[in-house]
């Protein structure tokens, strides 16, 4: 039965998974990568904010804020330290080397942290609900919805009216002819790559706040969402990464409410079926990018 609470967990799930979408496909449209390391992200936020829960006691808002601070950082200094050097390698050498940005990461957590699910501290709004029309529906996934239409305002305006923005969706269509326009390469990039992890930061904190603990593997499930919203909705369109996520976000939803409990475990299986005919009818994804153009470093 379609409710109200379930029409905002759906609408919670889909603008969840668009922030990620969109935070991979950034990254993908300028350098044709699909940056492995990119689930990682979401942990180093987790395991920032469960640090930071360590020390002296901070309102949970600025602890949130540091912690998407240190994925945004970790974002940049991967690019910095581990693609740049290798950009002007093949595209292999750049997928090689995001699954062993991946593999470290995870190691560091294992090794400095503990393989164990640690618990995270959470803002009251996580565990609290509201009653509309009969409905009880979740703050966290009102507070989801809010958090992503704001974000998706934002890039907006940063992509179409400051100069950042403008350069950054041009490399995103045809990254050669920016080069030759002018438009510096590694400026690009890094903002990409920054942008990117303040998205995989966000995102973290309501990934994390499903269960109010991190693990070193947590990143592969938001990973593995990423690639499957992108590929559904376009790999070389932003607009395409939005919509694959909420398509992904509604269809997963949709899914679980048809099914009969005893194929609820399955539902993965049939969200990939349904991406598979989707892919059968769209192969370029629901929003086709305006150029195909080889990776230049």
């Amino acid at each position: 039965m379609i409710t109200l609470d379930f029409l905002v967990n759906a609408l919670s799930l889909g603008s969840t998974y668009a922030l990620l979408a969109l935070g991979m496909v950034i990254v993908y449209g300028i350098l044709n990568l699909v940056n492995f390391a990119y689930g990682e992200l979401i942990m180093i936020a987790g395991y920032s904010l469960f640090v930071l829960s360590l020390g002296p006691s901070l309102p949970w808002i600025v602890m949130a804020i540091l912690s998407v601070g240190v994925a945004v950082l970790t974002s940049y200094l991967t690019e910095r330290v581990a693609f740049r050097p290798v950009r002007q390698s093949s595209p292999t050498a750049m997928l090689i080397t995001s699954f062993a940005v991946s593999t470290l990461l995870q190691n560091a957590a294992l090794l400095i942290i503990s393989p164990r699910a640690r618990g995270v501290p959470l803002a009251r709004l996580f565990s609290e609900s509201l009653q509309v029309l009969g409905a009880t529906i979740p703050l966290r996934n009102l507070l989801a919805i809010g958090t992503s239409v704001v974000l998706l305002a934002l890039l907006v305006v940063l992509l179409r009216t400051t100069v950042l923005g403008i350069a950054l969706r041009a490399a995103s269509d045809n990254f050669r002819m920016t080069r030759m326009l002018g438009v510096p390469a590694n400026l690009v990039i890094s903002a990409a790559f920054a942008i990117s992890g303040l998205l995989a930061g966000v995102v973290g904190m309501f990934w994390v706040g499903r269960t109010a603990s991190v693990t070193p593997t947590i990143g592969a499930a938001p990973l593995l969402v990423a690639f499957v919203a992108t590929v559904i909705g376009g790999m070389r369109s932003l607009e395409g990464a939005v919509v694959g996520g909420y398509v992904y976000g509604i269809l997963f939803s949709f899914i679980g409410v048809l099914l009969p409990q005893g194929l609820l475990e399955f539902r993965e299986a049939f969200m990939f079926i349904i991406v598979i005919l989707i892919l059968l009818l769209r192969p370029e994804g629901l929003i086709r990018g305006a150029y195909s153009t080889r990776r230049i470093g």
